[in-house]
């Protein structure tokens, strides 16, 4: 079996869940060693990291990062799901459009940290149970409040009036429900709403543009050149701060040493790499010494 190693920007479609690229390309390549940087939901389309090998070391990592969504806010009726796939549950008829000068303001008192609860159709756990369980069976529990942070959020265009639809483009932290923002803008406005479509464009360092669809991989396996437009793991961990080592550091590296930490090491995790620039390992200060610092993750071994 071929092993394969690197981060690939997949362009996922709309229909699909995370998982099912992941099993798809398993089966593609006939390699198991594959998972992805965090759940797109199905109705979505758009940048999904996956990591294959061991580039499924830095997933936990690639979470870190801030995404860039383009969308449209439909105003007029509310659904059980907060998006289009729902069953619609209120409606209040928008006879006139709304001003652009209106959702500016409304859109200006959501940028910088918010606070949001998870829609009922979600993965989040209660009580050892995920969401979507509990609203399968007619059921409300009280949802976690979580904080999340709005990098950016404007209109998608340059109309100055809108009916039903607002199109949209944000800039979010991980954790963000952008269902929940376009109902939450909605309700701003006086009227319920849902999201009507959504387009990841962005996560990390990964655009659109670096994407490849499923019909591009499989042209590429076919002609065996898919493991050379694979990205470097090391391409995935910029959000970190980076320390550099000689060569007798980067021994002790791959065996886990606990070190003394470098002048100016945070107290947050560090990609740790040799003079070649390859990354040897992830470390954060040493939970009980001070002083020191310890491995999170060894993504390179004194066997190879």
């Amino acid at each position: 079996m071929t092993e394969y190693e690197g981060l690939l920007p997949l362009y996922k479609p709309r229909g699909m869940t995370s998982h099912d690229c992941v099993f798809r390309l398993r089966k593609l390549l006939r390699f198991k060693k594959i998972g992805h940087s965090g759940t797109l939901d199905p109705d979505v389309d758009g940048v999904l990291i996956l990591c294959l090998g061991r580039a499924t070391k830095v997933a936990q990592y690639l979470l870190e990062y801030g995404k860039k969504y383009k969308g449209v806010i439909r105003f007029g009726t509310s659904t059980t799901t907060e998006d289009a796939g729902g069953e619609i549950v209120e409606r209040k008829e928008a006879r006139l459009p709304i001003a652009r000068a209106q959702v500016e303001r409304v859109f200006d008192a959501f940028r910088g940290e918010i606070r949001q609860s998870p829609p009922m159709y979600s993965a989040v756990k209660v009580n050892g149970r995920k969401l979507y369980e509990y609203a399968r069976e007619g059921m409300t529990v009280e949802r976690p409040v979580r904080h999340v942070r709005i990098f950016n959020l404007v209109i998608d265009g340059c109309e100055d009036s809108f009916l039903p639809d607002i199109p949209f483009e944000v800039m979010c932290s991980k954790g963000t429900y952008v269902r929940t923002l376009a109902v939450d803008i909605g309700r701003k406005l006086g009227y319920p709403s849902h999201l009507h479509s959504l387009t990841r464009i962005k996560e990390g360092p990964f655009e659109l543009r670096d994407c490849l669809t499923f019909e591009q991989v499989e042209d590429l396996i076919a002609n065996h050149q898919f493991a050379g437009y694979l990205k470097p793991l090391e391409s995935g961990l910029g959000m970190l701060d980076s320390w550099t080592v000689d060569d007798l550091l980067e021994r002790k590296i791959i065996h886990g040493a606990v070190l003394p930490a470098p002048k100016g090491f945070q107290n947050h995790a560090c990609a740790v790499y040799n003079n070649k620039g390859n990354c040897l390992a992830v470390y954060r200060p040493h939970p009980d010494k001070q002083g020191l610092v310890k491995p999170e993750k060894v993504l390179v071994t004194g066997d190879c």
